[in-house]
C-alpha cells in the first residue's frame, strides 16, 4: 500500500513539475512598429512590446514562444485558451475588460490624424467628414473613424503597410492611429511624404492582456512595477521611443 501512494504522490510530483515547466504562448502583432515587427537583417520579431515580455517573463521565471499574429485574433486566442499572454499596444477598454484581464498600464498613447504633405483641406477630426479614411482592422482607430470622425468611408487593413500605403497611392484622404506608430512612419517610410494635422485625440493606455482569472496578472504586474523602479523599463523606452517615460 505504501509503495502505491509512493508512486501515486511521484506521478503527481511529475504532472505538477510539467505544468508548471509549460512554455507560455505568447502572442504579438505581426507589424506594429516600434512595438512589435520583424528585424529585416535577422528575421526575428523585435520591438518595445517584445523586449518589454522578454524582461518580465526573466522576472517571473517563465519560458514562452513569441506568436507573432493579426492583431484581430489576439483577444479571440484568448478567449479560447489557445493563447496565455497578449503584447500588442493593446488599448485597455471597457469592452475587451469584460473578455479578458489586463496588466496595469504600461504606455500611455492616443490617436494622430495623418495626412499627405499637400493636403490643405483637412485641419482636423471635423475636416474628415465626407472625407475617405484608413485605419486598421480591430482597433480603437476603427471605433473612432466610424463614431467621431464622420467620414465618408472607413478603410480597413490588417496591417499597419496596408493603411498607410492606401493614403500615399490616393485611396484615402487619411489615415486616423495610434500616436508611435504614426510617428514612426513620419520618421521612416513616409517622411516628408506625410503630415499630422490635429491634436493627440483619445489619450489610451495600453495594457497586457490574459485570459480571464489568469494568475499570470498579479505576477506581471509585480514584474512591471520592479523594472519600472529598477530602470530597466525607463532604458528600453528611451532605446524605443528616444524620450523619458511619459
Amino acid at each position: 500500500m505504501k509503495r502505491i501512494l509512493l508512486f501515486a504522490a511521484l506521478v503527481l510530483a511529475l504532472c505538477a513539475t510539467t505544468a508548471s515547466a509549460k512554455k507560455l504562448i505568447v502572442a504579438t502583432d505581426t507589424n506594429f512598429p516600434p512595438f512589435e515587427f520583424k528585424d529585416p537583417e535577422s528575421g526575428k520579431h523585435t520591438g518595445f512590446d517584445v523586449e518589454l515580455w522578454d524582461a518580465i517573463a526573466k522576472e517571473i521565471g517563465a519560458e514562452y514562444d513569441l506568436q507573432p499574429m493579426d492583431f484581430n485574433g489576439i483577444i479571440p486566442g484568448l478567449q479560447s485558451g489557445q493563447l496565455d499572454v497578449g503584447i500588442a499596444g493593446m488599448t485597455i477598454k471597457p469592452e475587451r475588460a469584460q473578455v479578458v484581464d489586463f496588466s496595469d498600464p504600461y504606455y500611455n498613447a492616443g490617436l494622430l490624424i495623418l495626412v499627405k504633405a499637400d493636403n490643405n483641406d483637412i485641419a482636423d477630426v471635423k475636416g474628415l467628414a465626407g472625407k475617405v479614411v484608413s485605419t486598421k482592422l480591430g482597433t480603437t482607430s476603427e471605433d473612432f473613424a466610424k463614431k467621431e470622425a464622420g467620414a465618408k468611408e472607413v478603410k480597413l487593413f490588417p496591417n499597419n503597410d496596408a493603411m498607410f500605403m492606401e493614403l500615399l497611392a490616393g485611396g484615402a484622404d487619411a489615415v486616423i492611429f495610434d500616436s508611435p506608430v504614426v510617428a514612426e512612419f513620419m520618421r521612416t517610410a513616409g517622411k516628408g511624404q506625410v503630415k499630422v494635422v490635429g491634436p493627440l485625440y483619445m489619450g489610451q493606455s495600453y495594457g497586457i492582456a490574459f485570459p480571464k482569472g489568469s494568475d499570470l496578472v498579479a505576477k506581471t504586474n509585480a514584474a512591471l512595477k520592479k523594472l519600472k523602479d529598477s530602470g530597466a523599463y525607463r532604458d528600453l523606452y528611451i532605446k524605443w521611443f528616444g524620450t523619458e517615460p511619459k
